[in-house]
């Protein structure tokens, strides 16, 4: 299948000296990966906010949740030639046996009057609290469900990754739910509306050994209690999505199906983003796979960056047919493209009626 997605001539969006850092002390090294959504005319993105302390010749450091700290971060600060330091990713690190984030990341809104030009509030809308999210809150998916905004993403911590919940109806103040799925489990994203009387998330749990990062449903009476947990696709060996794969944002009603837009990656950590297409009334049934991407790393913002060769979404917004995904790129920038549900359906090849 050959990309279906039309880039935005503007892309990059947003670059990380388009969001100013949340401390003196501190440098944005990345924006990644926005939930989106609309709210009173506006185009709102809930951005990944990743910052690190200001750099030191010689030195890891890297900024811990710490309430007993000075503004409610610690800084943990290690020589590079100290023999219990563990430094091959740029992402993360170990140190004497445990694993820690070079960055620390919350959640900032950014706003548009016209899906394009987007400026980033100063501040951050959510950050981190409690044991569970030590080491930050990541990548936020939005779905506007029963009147509310309900905001599903990672909280990340020396225990794991698990999905946490969070909801506001004026993006001013936030009601915090808890971790509804525990560690290891991501790329959270909740249906806009309930399937045979229940709603329905999607997740990916994933751990070492049997199994593998495949993505799964789960369905509540609530939004809070999940069960009847099912996996619906795995990942393909020798394809673009061979080693994982986790669900975009909310699937897309359309009238084939619940149309998915999910990200895969192979051995070698190339991101790349695909299709499925699911049963209208019985969502664990897949009716149709993208054999191929339908977006790639292929742009020079998309091929070099903090990690390159990413394409990433867990944003969208619709209007009628036509669908603009705002996704990170090189986990880096931001970045946004368009695609009509009518031209991934007929790639799709789908079965007849």
């Amino acid at each position: 299948m050959q990309e279906l997605m039309n880039r935005f001539p503007e892309n990059p969006l947003l670059r990380p000296a388009d969001a100013p850092p949340s401390r003196a002390d501190m440098v944005v090294e990345c924006l990644l990966n926005p939930g989106a959504f609309r709210y009173q005319g506006r185009t709102g993105l809930l951005l990944r906010v990743a910052e690190r302390p200001q750099p030191e010749e010689g030195w890891v450091s890297t900024p811990l949740l710490d309430p007993t700290s000075e503004g409610g971060i610690r800084i943990l600060r290690i020589r590079k030639d100290d023999p219990d330091l563990l430094f091959t990713d740029p992402r993360v690190f170990s140190y004497k046996g445990r694993a820690y984030l070079t960055t620390l990341s919350h959640l900032r809104l950014a706003w548009s009057n016209d899906g394009v030009h987007f400026t980033v509030e100063p501040q951050p809308a959510l950050v981190g609290v409690g044991d569970h999210e030590a080491f930050g809150i990541e990548d936020c998916r939005v779905e506007f469900i029963g009147g509310r905004y309900w905001l599903t993403y990672s909280a990340v911590s020396a225990f794991g990754v698990g999905a946490g919940l969070a909801s506001t109806t004026d993006w001013q103040t936030y009601t915090r739910h808890g971790m509804i799925f525990p560690p290891h489990n991501k790329d959270c994203a909740l249906f806009p509306e309930p399937v045979a009387g229940k709603y329905r998330a999607f997740h990916r749990p994933s751990g070492l050994g049997m199994g593998g990062n495949f993505i799964w449903t789960s369905s509540s009476p609530d939004l809070l209690h999940w069960g009847d947990h099912r996996c619906i696709a795995t990942t393909r060996p020798g394809l673009w999505d061979s080693e994982r794969i986790g669900a975009g944002a909310a699937p897309i009603l359309t009238d084939r199906g619940w149309l998915v837009i999910y990200h895969g990656a192979d051995a070698k950590s190339r991101y790349c983003l695909g299709a499925l297409l699911l049963d209208r009334n019985d969502p664990t049934r897949v009716l149709a796979r993208s054999v191929d991407p339908i977006l790639e790393p292929v742009a020079p913002y998309e091929i070099t960056g903090f990690f390159g060769k990413v394409v990433f979404t867990n944003g969208h917004v619709c209007d009628g047919d036509q669908i603009t995904i705002y996704y990170g790129a090189a986990d880096s920038v931001i970045c946004g493209a368009t695609v009509s549900t009518a031209r991934i359906l007929a790639a799709l090849a789908l079965p007849k009626n």
